[in-house]
């Protein structure tokens, strides 16, 4: 099903129609609907473009879980750190 914005609708937001699917895209990825390639691909933008737009919303791009952050603690203790 396709989504539709009119094009009044953008306007009063003041987008256009691709800021409209990279704010769309940045929101999905920032609440972990999206992975980081589908919103990539959703936004319809190359990784360096799609990068900055998540840098400019203060959106980080690598989320480590708690496991990976307990399996670095564990290789610092290892190695005396």
């Amino acid at each position: 099903m396709p989504l539709t914005i009119s094009d009044e609708g953008l306007h009063a937001m003041n987008l256009s129609e691709r800021d409209a699917k990279v704010e769309i895209a940045c929101h999905l990825f920032e609440v972990g609907r999206l992975r980081f390639h589908a919103a990539m691909r959703l936004a319809g933008v190359e990784r360096g473009v799609f990068e900055e737009a998540l840098n400019l919303r203060g959106i980080a791009i690598h989320r480590p879980t708690v496991d990976d952050l307990q399996q670095d603690l564990a290789a610092l203790k290892k190695m005396g750190i």
